[in-house]
């Protein structure tokens, strides 16, 4: 499978249950996930 069709659900879905154990890491998660599939998208571009 391509990481494209199964990353981004399999992150978003540990990112939850991270968020859900520990509620203060949402800011550091949310900021991760940005810069990852922002990263991601400038290199598939390029």
């Amino acid at each position: 499978m391509d990481f494209f069709m199964v990353g981004p659900p399999l992150i978003a879905l540990l990112s939850g249950i991270a968020i859900l154990i520990w509620p203060k890491l949402l800011n550091y998660i949310v900021a991760f996930y940005l810069i990852l599939f922002g990263l991601v998208g400038l290199m598939a571009v390029l």
